[in-house]
């Protein structure tokens, strides 16, 4: 099934099954790096696939691996209709993991590290994270951060602002500021607590774009639960889990992340598939 594109920011249209770039540099901010030949081909046969939006971050790195870097190796000069987002905001600890988070005087700095990185003039996509970790810090302001990151936009070093990690206060914050874009949060077939704020980003025309779309995280998905579909359609609990995501809304893109090409080929094929009414009831949505 062709799930088409969404018009992101109003002005870049995008696979609504894209790429995420976290698990390039090393399975979790944790373990051990893995091979960048590995995540140069894997980036390459995305793009082969059909992938025009590549989600990243400069602080996605291992032991000198670093998503950005092996992008522009992989893909520079870009295609003019690659979109690349990025996100700024957590800072990584010594352990390599974000543990603490960025105020406004450090943000213009976070953004020149991902222009340098990639290699480009403009970023396509900003997100602004908030929090350095998986909970939402409700009842916490982004407004002074958002603002830099709204002025380097006027300044021409952004085309688009995203968030995430957000609730509903922090998007009338933001968009009270400037245009959002997108909005970045945790959110999966058996993860559907911003259903809410889903409904706004699509009445409103705002891309959302869950991360960890297959569970991982603190929240993974019991493939059991899904056994009923997956097995109708000769299919992964990956791939019905990134298929329901496609067809929750016409404004979820999906960015399945991973470094093996084998996943890569396995994540794409889910474009394919076209749940039933009857199987989107049973995975309950």
């Amino acid at each position: 099934m062709d799930h088409g594109q969404f018009l992101l920011g109003g002005t870049l249209p995008v696979n609504r099954l894209g790429f995420g770039a976290m698990r390039l540099p090393t399975g979790s901010f944790q373990g051990p790096a893995r091979d960048p030949k590995t995540g140069i081909a894997v980036l390459r046969r995305a793009v082969e696939l059909g992938v025009d939006h590549i989600d990243t971050a400069w602080f996605y790195r291992r032991d000198g691996v670093a998503a950005n870097e092996l992008i522009r190796e992989a893909l520079a000069p870009y295609g003019t209709d690659l979109v690349i987002a990025t996100k700024v905001g957590p800072l990584l600890g010594p352990d390599g993991f974000p543990r603490e988070e960025a105020g406004p005087d450090r943000l213009r700095g976070l953004v020149e590290d991902n222009l340098r990185s990639l290699g480009v003039d403009r970023l396509d996509l900003v997100y602004l994270r908030v929090g350095a970790a998986l909970t939402v810090p409700t009842g916490e302001s982004l407004a002074a951060r958002f603002e830099v990151l709204a002025a380097l936009r006027e300044e021409g070093l952004i085309r688009h602002l995203g968030i995430s990690n957000v609730d509903a206060a922090h998007l009338a914050e933001a968009r009270a500021i400037a245009p959002v874009a997108a909005v970045q949060n945790s959110f999966h077939v058996q993860d559907q607590g911003d259903l809410d704020l889903l409904t706004e980003c699509e009445e409103a025309g705002i891309a959302f774009v869950p991360y960890f779309p297959l569970g991982g995280g603190h929240r993974p998905i019991d493939a059991t639960l899904m056994a009923e579909v997956t097995s109708r359609h000769g299919a992964t609990a990956a791939q019905v889990a990134l298929a329901w995501l496609l067809a929750r809304s016409p404004s979820v893109l999906a960015i399945p992340g991973t470094g093996s090409l084998d996943h890569l080929e396995e994540n794409m094929a889910s474009g394919r598939i076209d749940l039933t009414p009857q199987d989107l009831i049973t995975l309950g949505g």
